[in-house]
């Protein structure tokens, strides 16, 4: 028998195993012109808007940012921080303590964030790790429930990113995570907690994101994961049917969207007598100007003044404890069969 000839190859590295956070996106500053350029990207993606371009384009480009920048500007004006964005602050937080996190556990896997619209870009974010050395990489959106306008969306970014390089890492992605049990009680915790400092309402309102009322007719399963976190998340607390609601927010356009409506619905109990209430959105795992502006400023203003008395907001889970812990198990079950220890 021969043997074997000698080979003069090296063995291939093992690469390094990362985890891309991604979030919808924030300007780069609270001005009109910060806002244009956003909302120009945000508004043009087709899984936002899903009207015919030749439709929607004369209205986005001669209606939409030519109004609404400087609107959106002094919103934001009202949440901004001395470190920028509070979405972009709280993901960017949340990645580092991910790393973290899997760190104490003994995986060496290296996590980092990516806005879908704005920057820091998905495709400039996964050049990055490439670059590095990544050979394995999971994509996490930070939407808790599956919708095409969000979650698909930044599968279409991952796309466009394979399109255009020739040596692909390994990919996989995260679906969301909508009932997941680690999600549900740290929502639950965060509510008792301001329960425990605030005394219980009437009533827990559970705000999400609203979608065109169209998008659960074509098959959307936004509406119902949304239904089944709410129900999860009163469940965990021992809620009653009449102790809480799930409502939706952020309505755009003339086009009727998914229902009940967060606002006129805190207007209407106010009427009939509920005097307090708390709110929280559990489809936001960052706070940012849905929450605190829209929910924290407006819809407070708006029960107050249709003569509610009491009116909390509870924030999203950001960098608590119990979200990271879930964050953490959540991504240590898709990264599985994949090296993540250190090299002895």
């Amino acid at each position: 028998m021969h043997p074997h000839p000698k080979s003069d190859l090296a063995p291939s590295a093992a690469g390094k195993t990362a985890i891309l956070l991604c979030n919808l996106g924030t300007p780069e500053a609270p001005t009109a012109a910060a806002l244009r350029r956003y909302l120009s990207q945000f508004l043009s993606d087709p899984r936002v808007v899903e009207l015919p371009r030749l439709l929607w384009w004369p209205i986005l480009h001669g209606v939409v940012l030519r109004v609404r920048p400087a609107k959106s500007a002094a919103k934001y004006a009202t949440v901004w921080t001395s470190e920028g964005s509070p979405l972009a602050v709280w993901t960017q937080r949340q990645a580092k303590l991910l790393q973290g996190y899997l760190g104490e556990r003994g995986h060496a896997v290296v996590v980092r964030h990516a806005m879908r619209y704005g920057q820091p870009s998905i495709g400039a974010q996964l050049d990055a790790l490439k670059a590095e050395g990544a050979q394995r990489i999971l994509i996490l959106p930070a939407y808790p429930q599956y919708c095409a306008a969000t979650t698909a969306s930044v599968m279409d970014d991952l796309a466009h990113w394979t399109l255009r390089t020739r040596a692909l890492p390994e990919l996989r992605a995260v679906r969301g995570y909508h009932d997941d049990p680690a999600y549900i009680q740290a929502l639950a915790a965060s509510v008792r907690k301001h329960w425990a400092d605030n005394g219980r309402p009437e009533l827990l309102v559970m705000s999400f994101h609203g979608m065109p009322a169209r998008t659960r007719e074509r098959g959307d399963p936004y509406h119902d994961e949304c239904q089944r976190t709410g129900a999860l998340l009163a469940q965990a607390l021992g809620l009653s049917e009449q102790d809480y609601v799930v409502t939706f927010q952020s309505r755009f356009g003339k086009a009727r969207w998914l229902e009940p409506y967060t606002e006129p619905t805190l207007k209407a109990r106010a009427a009939a007598g509920v005097k307090k209430v708390d709110v929280i959105c559990p489809g936001f795992s960052s706070d940012c100007l849905e929450t605190l502006e829209e929910i924290a400023q407006e819809a407070r203003e708006a029960f107050l003044h249709a003569g509610g008395q009491a009116f909390s907001y509870i924030p999203c889970l950001n960098a608590d404890d119990a979200h990271i812990k879930a964050l953490t198990q959540l991504a240590l079950r898709h990264l599985q069969g994949w090296p993540t220890t250190p090299a002895a």
